[in-house]
């Protein structure tokens, strides 16, 4: 029998109502994990009975699975109501969550404890299965982490504090599609083409500045449609960039880097650029993205803070791809 997911709070008040207890927020979770009633992960079979603070246990081969296991929330001290109101202020709020902001909204002792927190939820944002882009797609580049005096040219590539990022955004007409973005270590030919078979199905049509390295993108199974682009003077004086839309995400991301965070660190980069980018794909639907964010949290095991501080697990994805 169908297990019918808990409905969504509207507002403020409705979601303080819904999610006052332990107890309410183990039963929404519940209903995310399984929306179709328990399956044991080992026999399928259909009946459980809880066993321990969190843990069931199947009754037919007495199998116990813990209702955190394989997400974000696992083995966690901290309470799932403080979980719950922290996912529900990241994704409601168009600025985003910085982590002084949280721990002063949720009365926090440590800061440690809300830093944890956001950064956990950041690693949920990324489905592995998620749709690629398709159709027309624009595709620009840019330095997160602004000039540094002295380099120029190549020398940018080379000790550079600043982060390189490629950005692309489907078009939906004029108007902007979902969107994709990755902190990358060059400008060469085969780091596009990779960023681009991770992110944009083959057979689309990418539209480019004329930079040379976006040469070798018809080889790779893609329509490629290259314009110059103006000089920035010249932009800044009302010419129109052949790359609008992916010019637009690059200005908003790096005001909302600026406004919320006021910087951040180049080996934490990546995450911020995944809560962008799952802010900018849901952000007609703030109420789903919440319902989305724990149920792809199910789809990533817990991190620990020795892990994320370091950001020993971005370069540990860096190195698999």
């Amino acid at each position: 029998m169908r297990v019918p997911r808990p409905l969504f709070p509207k507002n403020l008040h409705e979601f303080r109502r819904q999610f006052a207890t332990e107890e309410a927020c183990e039963q929404y979770l519940t209903a995310c994990r399984w929306p179709d009633g328990f399956a044991c992960p080992r026999c399928q079979h259909r009946r459980a009975y809880t066993v321990a603070h969190r843990r069931w246990q199947c009754a037919g081969c007495r199998h116990q699975v813990s209702l955190t296991a394989g997400t974000v929330l696992h083995n966690t001290k901290t309470p799932l109501t403080i979980w719950f109101w922290a996912g529900y202020l990241m994704v409601t709020d168009k600025r985003g969550a910085s982590a002084l902001w949280l721990q002063r909204q949720l009365g926090l002792r440590r800061y440690e404890t809300a830093w944890l927190l956001l950064h956990k939820l950041r690693r949920a944002m990324v489905n592995a299965a998620r749709e690629p882009l398709h159709g027309d797609v624009e595709l620009d580049d840019t330095w997160i982490g602004g000039t540094q005096p002295g380099l120029r040219g190549s020398r940018q590539l080379k000790g550079r504090k600043a982060a390189l990022v490629l950005v692309a955004v489907e078009k939906r007409g004029r108007a902007t599609g979902r969107a994709r973005m990755a902190v990358v270590p060059d400008f060469k030919g085969v780091t596009l083409v990779s960023f681009l078979k991770q992110n944009v199905k083959s057979g689309s049509t990418v539209y480019t500045d004329g930079l040379k390295s976006f040469t070798g993108l018809e080889e790779a199974g893609y329509r490629h449609v290259s314009r110059s682009q103006p000089l920035r003077i010249e932009l800044r004086k009302g010419a129109k960039s052949v790359v609008p839309l992916a010019d637009r995400a690059i200005g908003n991301l790096q005001q909302w880097l600026i406004g919320t965070y006021h910087g951040v660190s180049r080996d934490q980069l990546q995450v911020y650029l995944d809560e962008f980018v799952f802010r900018h794909n849901r952000r007609r639907q703030p109420m789903a993205a919440f319902q989305t964010l724990l149920g792809l949290g199910t789809e990533r095991g817990s991190t620990s803070y020795k892990q994320i501080r370091g950001a020993a697990d971005l370069c540990e994805s860096l190195g698999e791809d």
